[in-house]
């Protein structure tokens, strides 16, 4: 039998000055977020981590692919630079920087090589959010979390990683310097609140309300806290209990077919008989996790990503469930840095072009690392990353007579059109783009690239004056099921990477948000024509909606202890990610498809001297599935 298997990884602007925040430089209200010009237009050049406001999908960085693939307008005439490389990667996120790293390591140092991207930083989903006050630096996530499982890379993925210095030992390491009540860094056991609006206005639960849900702990009176009517919580106090089995009437057989075919929202409504307001306190997780809410997770799919239920199907399950508990207790640790995996982007970076960072030691000192973006592209380098460049156009071009073929690349670069060549080409962009940059390619493959659709997700990063309101809720981490962030939780707090997070209520520290904006009710369509809708409204959506959002939000959650936005707010960075998560294949949405067959398989077929290199390929929303695939991509051109 074959199951649906859905992410393994729990987790997975304005400038700030050096010596503080430069609010009142801007004018108007100093206790607002203040703002600053798009990436170009600033009296000297930002360094992209201390831009705050609309990160992420940044003003600039998707005008010109949208008119691509919305209108098919691009240039109709280029300058050619007469450069020629042996190796462009269009996209510098993971991907496009590992098979960068790829290329050179096979093809040796004089490898010339240069990335291509649409954003003003490297790192693709990898980004950090770096703010500085009062002469101290607080981190924040601007996208990919962690690692993952490094036990479950694949020799090319795990000889990447240790070639930039992360190996068992640091492994170990960096789990050790997390806080244990870090729950946002890997620390499973730490406390997962519940914020919840009462009659009394909103309140914040404490406890540990994963496991509550599995029936663990004092869980029976946790659910009574709950503002639920009685009977509803003697319903999910039983279901929760494990004290029957909602499926006893049926066969074995019929189970798995019921578990495998049927929403895990309908489950807890037909069979356990909860209302759906019930429903979403059980699956926050899963919309964060995965992106879609219960409504488009099927049973199976729902407890695979950790959703309460098999201690409601028989003395097996029980078993099972207590095996798993034993496991996410004991053995399951995700390990990141402060900054998430924008650490790993610039470890790869560092090796790639050294000049951009040369005192930088390595591991033990990449969070803090301070990185000469001017020294990104120099063309007396070997390698060169060009940010803010839109590519619009890759063809293989036949060389003249007796010269092998090559491939020319066209793009857009602060509204200049460029065209250069190469001997090959990597696409490590997202999936959906590419059918637009290689209209040659074959119907079939256009279609296989069109099939998934990235999960869109916004991670917010808000700087406080100090974490005195915030120390007051009790736990880290906390879910909130009914606001327009379904997670919060105080920035990571590990020392990795040389980076010493706030220690002391009395510090400045960071809150990190983070919001999926796929419908969560049961609406018509796949989970795909949700994330469209999803995206749609990511870019619908202002900054300034985002602000009064957060505002709105933390002055609810932590106004009862003190906390006022208008003064303890110094900072906001809205990391907007309208193509976030690759697609992983849905039960209810997808086909079984043959091996070789599945949509990603023929979307990532070689195009002559260009190759496609993303997680999108994989179907494998994972920093190891980004590393596979430029491996592959590399090996196929070399």
């Amino acid at each position: 039998m074959t199951f649906k298997i859905t992410r393994r990884d729990l987790l997975n602007g304005m400038a700030i000055g050096a010596s503080g925040l430069v609010l009142k430089a801007h004018g108007g209200d100093p206790t607002r977020t203040a703002f600053v010009q798009p990436s170009g237009q600033t009296s000297k050049p930002a360094y992209p981590p201390t831009l705050t406001g609309m990160r992420g999908s940044h003003p600039g960085s998707f005008e010109t692919a949208h008119a691509l693939a919305w209108r098919g307008e691009k240039p109709k005439h280029y300058q050619d630079l007469a450069q020629h490389f042996d190796l462009i990667v269009v996209g510098a996120g993971m991907s496009g920087l590992a098979a960068a790293w790829y290329y050179q390591d096979k093809m040796g140092a004089d490898a010339r090589i240069l990335l291509l991207d649409n954003h003003d930083d490297f790192g693709g989903h990898a980004k950090r959010n770096e703010f500085h006050t009062d002469g101290r630096m607080v981190l924040g996530l601007g996208g990919a979390q962690n690692l993952g499982n490094p036990a479950d890379y694949s020799e090319a993925s795990a000889h990447l990683m240790s070639a930039i210095g992360i190996d068992e030992r640091v492994i170990t390491a960096m789990a050790a310097n997390t806080p244990d009540d870090d729950f946002l860094g890997g620390k499973m056991h730490a406390d997962v609140g519940m914020t919840v609006r009462t009659a009394d206005g909103v309140k914040t639960l404490g406890g540990h309300w994963l496991k509550f849900f599995h029936g663990r702990g004092d869980f029976k009176a946790a659910i009574r806290t709950l503002p639920l009517a009685t009977e509803e919580q003697d319903r999910l106090i039983a279901f929760c209990g494990g004290e029957r089995d909602y499926l006893d009437d049926f066969s074995l057989t019929e189970k798995y077919a019921y578990v495998n075919t049927t929403s895990y929202n309908r489950f807890l409504i037909d069979k356990v008989g909860l209302t759906e307001q019930t429903a979403q306190l059980l699956t926050v997780h899963l919309r964060i996790l995965n992106g879609p809410s219960g409504w488009n997770h099927t049973v199976l799919e729902a407890i695979s990503a950790g959703a309460p239920g098999l201690r409601a199907m028989g003395w097996i399950s029980n078993l099972a469930d207590s095996v798993g508990a034993f496991y996410l207790d004991h053995f399951t640790e995700i390990v990141m840095f402060p900054d998430g995996n924008a650490s790993i982007a610039r470890l790869i970076v560092q090796k790639l072009i050294p000049a951009v960072a040369p005192n930088m030691k390595g591991v033990e000192d990449v969070a803090i690392a301070h990185f000469d973006y001017s020294k990104l592209d120099r063309l007396d380098q070997r390698v060169n990353i060009r940010l803010s460049s839109t590519v619009v156009g890759v063809r293989e071009s036949a060389g003249s007579a007796g010269e092998p073929s090559h491939v020319e690349v066209e793009y857009v670069q602060h509204g200049k059109p460029c065209r250069i060549t190469a001997d090959h080409c990597v696409l490590a962009c997202y999936n959906g783009i590419i059918p637009h940059l290689c209209p040659e390619m074959p119907n079939a493959q256009k279609e296989g690239l069109s099939y998934g659709v990235k999960i869109p997700f916004v991670y917010a990063n808000v700087l406080l004056r100090n974490g005195h309101a915030f120390s007051k809720l009790g736990v880290t981490f906390t879910q909130c099921p009914s606001d327009p962030f379904q997670w919060v939780s105080a920035a990571p707090t590990m020392s990795n990477g040389g980076y010493e997070p706030p220690r002391s209520s009395d510090h400045p520290m960071a809150i990190f948000m983070m919001n999926t904006p796929v419908p969560a009710t049961e609406t018509p369509g796949t989970a795909r024509d949700l994330f469209r809708l999803g995206r749609h409204k990511l870019y619908a959506t202002t900054f300034e909606q985002y602000e009064q959002d957060i505002r709105d939000q933390l002055q609810a959650m932590l106004g009862q202890h003190g906390f006022n936005h208008e003064t303890d707010i110094q900072a906001i960075t809205v990391n907007r990610i309208p193509h976030g998560y690759a697609y992983w294949y849905m039960a209810l949405d997808d086909p079984e498809w043959d091996e070789g067959q599945a949509p990603h398989e023929i979307g990532r077929a070689q195009f002559g001297r260009i190759s496609i290199a993303n997680s999108d390929s994989e179907a494998k929303p994972y920093i190891d599935g980004a590393f596979d695939a430029a491996f592959r991509a590399i090996s196929e051109q070399t």
